[in-house]
Order: structure tokens, then C-alpha cells, then sequence
């Protein structure tokens, strides 16, 4: 890793996906050749490429859109060593919440998990000087969310400078970053500033994402939801000053539409794996097993949404725009 604030992401890897398949990734996103055929691809997975597992609900933040506000008991570290084994087989596990750092064992957790999955961690970082040498160099990227500047971030998420001081520490442990943002209405025409945020940080990836209407976001003004054509109009116009700016990192929009629906497989910290976000169930969860009872092999033979999954971590049902190397790389 380079200097503060110019950090380029991990080197690619290639991965065996079964059928003679292979996809490489730098951790942030997976890659595969245009002219792969994917139902070569899917009957070859025995795993998901990537799950989502939750180990606590507890955030020391309350943003207006979250989904996740329905509480649940921590798992213990034995109970996170049975969901580990169970998932045998996953390319890459997000270690999530909630906020994860609020966990003052997380560094055991990222100890017991590393050596099995390409891991990243979705984070406030408002923990992040309690954490960051702990699990440098056994995660792929911290990915932090972010609303844009100081006065965007303090309204709708918590403290900025908070945030940034853990962003700082993350930086100095070399521990690579990605900004993930939800796409509200009413400060969607700052989201450039998101993007210099994240160019400057030398963050590998830039995440928008719609709201969906769970938790916090059920009681989110109606004129916050943008339409599909809105949030059209505003990625372009970041892809625009991203080409004229040289900006740097990897900007990707997803939303829901009938090609995401159920792609991500959610762990809850009961065991309980989910597709998500299922439009019509409950939570939006549609529930597949329980990962600390039975393998997740088992559970990824009754999952159906395995072309969702392929072709959104793919980046083919999204709008997508690749990481810039540096000229000097």
C-alpha cells in the first residue's frame, strides 16, 4: 500500500467457480470474460460468490433510511465459528450489522474468518482506531458509509468528523477503502462531492444504492424515493465529471429492479440466512435455512435467485463503472 490518501486496491485474483469457470476479483467486485456463459457459470456454483453476515444489530447511529433496525441477540464467538464452517465454500463474506465495530471481540472474529473468505466489512468507522491494526492485512476493503460532506452527513447519518477520524485510522493501518452511500432525493445533487471524497481517500469503490422502503425508510417523506430515469440522470452526470475530473474509483448505482431482487444472501446473527431483498416477503427476507444447523451448500440448492446473484456481483445488472488504475501503477 501507498501513502495516506493515495491507496490503490488489492492486486486481482482468480478464482475457480467450478465448470471450468473463473472470475477474478480485487475484492471489491467480481470480474468475468463478456462472452461467458452464465448458465455454465451458475450450475457450477456450489456456494454463493458473496454473503452478507450479520454479526450484531447494535449501531451507535440511527440514519434515516436504514432497514435493519429490528434487534437481535449478539452471536457468540463459537456460534460464529459454526456459521464460518457452515459457509465452506463462499468467495467473500461481509462481516456487517449494524455496526460491526461496536464489537469489542470483532478482531477475534476477523482472526477466525479471514483465512477462509475474501472479507470486507461495512462500517461507520466511528470504532475504527479501536479495530483498524487488529485487522489490517486480513481484510480486503473497509466499506464506509457516507452521505457526502459534513453538512449532508451529520443530517441524515451521525457525526462526520467521527467518522473521518476512524476513516483515518483505518487509512494508517494500509486497510484499503470503498464509500457507500443510500441515493436520497433531497441531497442526490451532492453525490459528486461523494465521489471526490472517495477519489481523494484513494478509496477503491463508490456504492449507490436506493432506498428501500424497511425500517427507518418506512417513514421516509414519499418525495425521497427517486424514480429509476432520476437516478439514471444523476449517475450519468457523476460518470461525466468522473471522466472530466479523473476521478479514480469504481462507481457502481444499484436498483431494484425485477433483475436485483433477492441477489444477496443475508446471514442474521441467529443463523438465519435470507435472499434479500425479496420484493413481497416479510422484512423483504425470504428465508433459505439456517447456516449453524446445515451447510450452506444445502441452502444455495433451494436459493432462486442464483442469476440475480451472478449477474449483479458481476456488475451486468447495475450500472457499473470500473476502478481507474493511477497512470504510475
Amino acid at each position: 500500500m501507498t501513502d495516506l490518501g493515495t491507496l490503490t486496491i488489492p492486486k486481482k485474483k482468480t478464482l475457480d467457480v467450478g465448470n471450468g469457470v473463473s472470475f477474478s476479483t480485487n475484492g471489491h467486485y467480481f470480474t468475468a470474460p463478456s462472452e461467458l456463459d452464465l448458465d455454465t457459470c451458475i450450475d457450477g456454483l456450489t456456494a454463493p460468490l458473496s454473503v452478507i453476515a450479520q454479526v450484531t444489530k447494535r449501531c451507535d447511529m440511527d440514519c434515516d433510511y436504514c432497514s435493519e433496525t429490528l434487534q437481535r441477540p449478539d452471536p457468540t464467538l463459537d456460534q460464529l465459528d459454526t456459521m464460518r464452517k457452515n459457509l465452506k465454500g463462499v468467495k467473500r463474506a461481509f462481516l456487517s450489522g449494524g455496526e460491526p465495530l461496536l464489537r469489542k471481540d470483532f478482531s477475534e472474529i476477523v482472526d477466525m474468518w479471514h483465512k477462509d473468505f475474501i472479507l470486507a466489512v461495512p462500517t461507520n468507522a466511528t470504532h475504527g482506531h479501536q479495530h483498524a491494526r487488529n485487522i489490517a492485512g486480513k481484510i480486503a476493503y473497509a466499506n464506509i458509509g457516507l452521505e457526502g460532506p459534513r453538512g449532508v452527513t451529520n443530517r441524515v447519518r451521525g457525526d462526520y468528523d467521527t467518522i473521518m477520524k476512524g476513516v483515518q485510522a483505518l487509512q494508517e493501518a494500509g486497510i484499503p477503502l470503498a464509500l457507500s452511500t443510500v441515493v436520497l432525493r433531497s441531497y442526490s445533487e451532492y453525490l459528486p462531492y461523494t465521489v471526490q471524497i472517495a477519489d481523494m481517500l484513494g478509496a477503491g469503490k463508490v456504492k449507490l444504492i436506493m432506498p428501500l422502503r424497511k425500517g427507518n425508510a418506512l417513514d421516509l417523506a414519499e418525495h425521497e424515493f427517486m424514480s429509476h430515469e432520476e437516478a439514471d440522470s444523476v449517475y450519468r452526470r457523476i460518470m461525466e465529471l468522473r471522466t472530466t475530473l479523473m476521478w479514480r474509483p469504481a462507481v457502481r448505482l444499484t436498483k431494484w429492479t425485477p433483475e436485483n431482487e433477492g441477489h444477496m444472501i443475508c446471514v442474521e446473527p441467529n443463523g438465519m440466512a435470507n435472499a434479500w431483498p425479496v420484493y413481497v416477503a416479510k422484512d423483504l427476507f425470504e428465508p433459505l435455512g439456517n447456516v449453524m444447523e446445515e451447510p450452506i451448500t444445502e441452502l444455495w440448492k433451494r436459493y432462486r435467485f442464483k442469476r440475480n446473484h451472478v449477474t449483479k456481483y458481476l456488475g451486468r445488472s447495475i450500472l457499473a463503472a470500473d476502478y481507474t488504475e493511477p497512470a504510475d501503477a
